[in-house]
C-alpha cells in the first residue's frame, strides 16, 4: 500500500501557530481521505518555522468502487418527473428497477461509483486544504487570492510505492506541485529532491533542518543545560519558552552570553521577564546565590567565529534592555523608601478605574483592607497586620517596573514593601494575595497572606454578584471562576472553618453601598456588623433601619434588604458549584456532594469537603453501600404513610410496642449509633459519625426482613412508623442520604 508525503513550505511562521498547524493539516487531509473512500494505517505531522510536513502510512491506492442505489418517483409519475430523478441520478430509463412496495410501484436506480485513483483524490483534498486552512491570520500576497499564514513558496506532494515516487500533480494560485524542497535558508538554501519520508527526513538534517520539533526541543535544553553546568551553574527551567523558541529555529545552535556586571543587582525574576519577553533568553543562575548571572540564546544557524559576533549582538541589545529596566527599578526604589512610600503608589490608585460601576482600585483597596481585617481571626493572622497587608497589597499596580512588566505585579509588591520597612509578612501577602492563580499553583500557607488573598478573591466576587455581571457558559471575562476556586483551595487546603455566608453578605452590602448616596459609611458599618453578629440578613437590616438617622430610598431598601440575601444565596450556589467540580477531579461523586451541601452548615466549605470526603469513603464500602438501600426503604415507606395518614411520624417510637427480636435489635442498634453520631457530630468528626451509621446496615436489613411495618394493629403500626423516623432523623443528621443515588 502506498504512502503519502506532503510539504508546505513557506515564509517564517509564527511559533505559537505552528504546532496547531500541523494538527489541523493532518486532520483536513486524513479527513478528506477518508471521506473519499481512502483509508490508511497512520499519520503524523511536522513544524518547522518554514514547513508543514505529513506523512500518510498505508494508504490505499485506490478508492473502492461502490453501488448506490436510489429511489425514485412512482412508475406513473409524469414523464418529466421520471426524466428529472434520471438526469440526477445520471443514469438511463434502461438501468431503472420497478418494485413494488406498500405505497405502490416505485422506480429505483443503482448507481455504480467505480473507484478513483488516489493522485485524485489527494490533489482535491490538498488543494481544498490550501484554501481553507483554518490560519488564526493570514495574508495575501501579489496579485494572488490565496491566503497563508505567511506567503506559500512550495508544495511538496508525493505518493510513495514499491514503483518509486510519483508526484501529485495540482496548482494553487500558480504554485504548482513537485518533489522538491530546499533545506536551512542560510547553511543550505539549495533544492532537494525528495523521494520518500525517510528521504525527506534524512536529507531535511543533512541540509540543517531538524524536521520534528521536540527534537530541536530536546536539543537545545541539552545543549544549555550542559553548556551551563560547564561553568558552575543552571538553566531556569521554562518549558512555555522552550516550545517557542524549538518553533523559531531549524537548525539549532546554543550559544551562552553574560549579563554586565551593573545589571547583576536587580531582582531575579526582572532578569528573567526582561530577558524571555523582549530576547527569548532563558536564564542561567547561580545555584549557590541565586542570582541570574548569564543568559542562552539560540541562534538558527552556525557562523565561523561560533557564535561570538552573534553573541555580541545579542548583549549589546540586552544591555539596553536592562538599562531600562534598571532605570525603573530604582526609581521605584527611591519612592518606596520615601517619606510618603509606597502610600503614594496607593493614591494614585484613586484615578485608576477598578470597573466603572464599582469604583476605582482605591475603592477596591479600602473594602480589601476592611474584609481583611475581619477575616484576619478565622484564619489566625493579626488584624492590624492584615489590614495593613491589604493596603499596600496592589501599591505596586502604579510602579513603573509594573507598568512595563504587568506580570511582575504582587512579586515586585514584596520587594517593594521589603524596601519600605514593612513586616515580612506583609511584604509575603504583597506577592501571594493573587494566589492561586491555576488549579496546580501552590495556595498561600501563612496566616496573613491567607486573609488579604481571601479578601481580594470574596471582594471581587460580590462585587461582581452586585452588579450581576455573573460568568455565563464559558464566557468568564472577569476571571470569576478562577476566583472561586482560589477561595475553596486556601479554605480546604489550610483546613481553616470560616462561614462564608456572613463574609459574602458584608462585602455585598460593601459594594452594594457605594452604589448609593443615600447609604452613608457608618449605615453600612453598623448594617454590616449586625450581619456579623446575627447572620440573618432581615433581623440585621430590621434593626439598622430602625436605628437609621435618616429616611432611604426605596430602590435602596429593596435593594439591600431583598436583593442582597438572593444575591449572597446564589453566589454561595456557584461556590457549591465550584466545589463540585474541584471534589469531582478527586473521586468524590456529585450526589455526595449535593447529600452535604443540602445540610446547615454547607457556607463552611473546609466542614462540607471533610463530610463529602467521610461519606465518600463509607458509600465505597458494602456496609455503606447497602445501607442507602435500607434508608430509602424506609424513608420511602414513612413518606407514604405520612401523605396518606397527613400526619408526621416524629416521635413516641417505645420498645415496649416491639414484636419481633429484629425489631427490638433495631431500638438498640439506634441508641447505640445515636450515642456515637451526636457527640461525633458536635466534635465534627465526620468519620467517627459515617462509620456509626454505616452499621445500622445489618439491623434495618433484618427489620425490613422480618417486619410488616403496616401492620393490621394501629399501635404497632403507629410505632414502626415512628421508629422508621428515628432512621431517617439519625441519618439525615450526617447528611441527606436521599439526595445519594442507589
Amino acid at each position: 500500500m502506498p504512502d503519502l508525503l506532503i510539504e508546505l513550505f513557506s515564509e517564517e511562521i509564527p511559533a505559537r501557530m505552528q504546532t496547531r498547524a500541523a494538527e489541523d493539516l493532518q486532520k483536513m487531509i486524513t479527513n478528506g481521505l477518508v471521506e473519499a473512500g481512502l483509508t490508511y494505517a497512520s499519520a503524523a505531522a511536522f513544524s518547522t518555522p518554514r514547513r508543514l510536513a505529513l506523512t500518510v502510512e498505508g494508504m490505499l491506492a485506490e478508492s473502492p468502487s461502490v453501488v448506490e442505489e436510489r429511489k425514485g418517483p412512482k412508475a406513473d409519475a409524469p414523464e418529466k418527473a421520471i426524466e428529472g430523478f434520471l438526469r440526477g441520478a445520471g443514469v438511463s430509463r434502461d438501468d431503472l428497477e420497478e418494485r413494488e412496495t406498500p405505497k405502490g410501484k416505485i422506480l429505483f436506480a443503482k448507481i455504480n461509483k467505480p473507484g478513483r485513483p488516489a493522485t485524485e483524490i489527494v490533489a482535491e483534498v490538498l488543494e481544498h486544504t490550501i484554501r481553507h486552512f483554518p490560519w488564526p491570520k493570514s495574508m495575501r500576497w501579489g496579485n494572488g487570492s490565496l491566503k497563508w499564514v505567511r506567503p506559500l513558496h512550495s508544495i511538496l506532494c508525493i505518493i510513495v510505492s514499491e514503483d518509486g515516487a510519483e508526484v501529485v500533480p495540482m496548482q494553487v494560485d500558480g504554485i504548482e506541485s513537485g518533489n522538491t524542497t530546499s533545506g536551512h535558508r542560510f547553511l543550505a538554501p539549495d533544492e532537494i529532491t525528495i523521494a520518500s519520508f525517510d528521504d525527506y527526513e534524512a536529507k531535511l538534517k543533512r541540509a540543517k533542518v531538524v524536521l520534528r520539533a521536540d527534537e530541536r526541543a530536546e536539543t537545545i535544553w541539552h545543549d544549555a543545560t550542559n553548556m551551563a553546568f560547564a561553568s558552575g551553574l543552571e538553566v531556569v527551567d521554562d518549558a512555555g519558552l522552550l516550545a517557542e523558541v524549538s518553533g523559531l529555529v531549524e537548525w539549532p545552535v546554543v550559544l551562552m552570553g553574560r549579563i554586565a556586571d551593573d545589571f547583576l543587582g536587580l531582582p531575579p525574576e526582572v532578569l528573567q521577564t526582561s530577558m524571555k519577553e523582549h530576547q527569548k533568553f532563558f536564564s542561567v543562575r547561580n545555584p549557590k546565590t541565586g542570582r541570574i548571572e548569564r543568559f542562552v540564546t539560540v541562534a538558527n544557524r552556525t557562523t565561523a567565529d561560533e557564535g561570538a559576533t552573534i553573541l555580541a549582538g545579542n548583549e549589546k541589545v540586552l544591555s539596553a534592555r536592562l538599562a531600562d529596566a534598571k532605570f525603573f527599578w530604582e526609581n521605584d526604589l527611591r519612592v518606596a523608601k520615601s517619606d510618603a512610600g509606597m502610600a503614594t503608589w496607593v493614591k494614585a490608585l484613586e484615578n485608576v478605574t477598578f470597573h466603572n460601576k464599582l469604583g476605582t482600585q482605591a475603592e477596591l483597596i479600602e473594602r480589601m483592607a476592611v474584609l481583611s481585617r475581619e477575616l484576619a481571626p478565622m484564619v489566625g493572622a493579626d488584624p492590624v497586620q492584615a489590614e495593613r497587608a491589604a493596603r499596600v497589597a496592589k501599591a505596586d499596580l502604579s510602579s513603573e517596573m509594573v507598568y512595563e512588566f504587568p506580570e511582575l505585579q504582587g512579586l515586585m509588591g514584596r520587594y517593594y514593601a521589603q524596601a519600605a520597612g514593612y513586616p515580612d509578612a506583609v511584604a509575603a501577602a504583597a506577592e501571594e494575595h493573587y494566589a492561586p492563580l491555576g488549579p496546580s499553583d501552590d495556595v498561600p500557607t501563612a496566616p496573613v497572606s491567607m486573609a488579604v488573598a481571601l479578601a481580594e478573591k470574596i471582594d471581587k466576587l460580590t462585587g461582581f454578584w452586585a452588579i450581576d455581571e455573573k460568568p455565563t457558559g464559558s464566557k468568564d471575562p472577569f476571571a470569576l471562576r478562577r476566583a472561586a476556586l482560589g477561595v475553596i483551595r486556601i479554605l480546604v487546603e489550610n483546613d481553616l472553618s470560616v462561614p462564608l455566608d456572613r463574609f459574602i453578605g458584608a462585602q455585598l452590602v460593601r459594594n452594594k453601598g457605594q452604589a448609593h448616596d443615600d447609604i452613608h459609611d457608618g449605615l453600612i458599618a453598623d448594617l454590616v456588623a449586625e450581619i456579623a453578629h446575627h447572620g440573618v440578613f432581615g433581623a440585621a437590616f430590621r434593626t439598622i433601619m430602625e436605628k437609621a438617622d435618616h429616611i432611604l430610598h426605596p430602590e435602596t431598601v429593596e435593594k439591600l434588604e431583598v436583593q442582597v440575601p438572593h444575591k449572597s444565596g446564589d453566589l454561595l450556589s456557584f461556590l457549591h458549584d465550584r466545589l463540585k467540580v474541584y471534589l469531582r477531579d478527586q473521586g468524590v461523586r456529585h450526589d455526595v456532594i449535593d447529600a452535604c451541601i443540602a445540610m446547615p452548615g454547607n457556607d463552611d466549605l473546609t466542614l462540607l469537603v471533610k463530610r463529602a470526603r467521610a461519606l465518600s469513603e463509607t458509600l465505597k464500602t458494602d456496609d455503606g453501600e447497602n445501607l442507602i438501600q435500607g434508608f430509602k426503604r424506609a424513608n420511602n415507606i414513612l413518606s407514604q404513610a405520612e401523605e396518606a395518614d397527613g400526619v408526621e411520624y416524629s416521635y413516641g417510637a417505645d420498645i415496649k410496642f416491639a414484636e419481633t427480636d429484629e425489631e427490638k435489635a433495631l431500638f438498640k442498634a439506634l441508641d447505640a449509633a445515636e450515642a456515637v453520631i451526636a457527640p461525633a457530630m458536635e466534635k465534627q468528626d465526620f468519620t467517627t459519625a459515617m462509620s456509626a451509621m454505616a452499621e445500622l446496615r445489618g439491623p434495618i436489613d433484618a427489620f425490613f426482613d422480618a417486619v410488616q411495618v403496616n401492620s393490621d394493629n394501629a399501635t404497632v403500626r403507629r410505632n414502626r412508623l415512628n421508629l422508621l423516623s428515628r432512621i431517617r432523623t439519625i441519618c439525615t443528621s450526617v447528611a441527606d442520604l436521599a439526595r445519594v443515588d442507589g
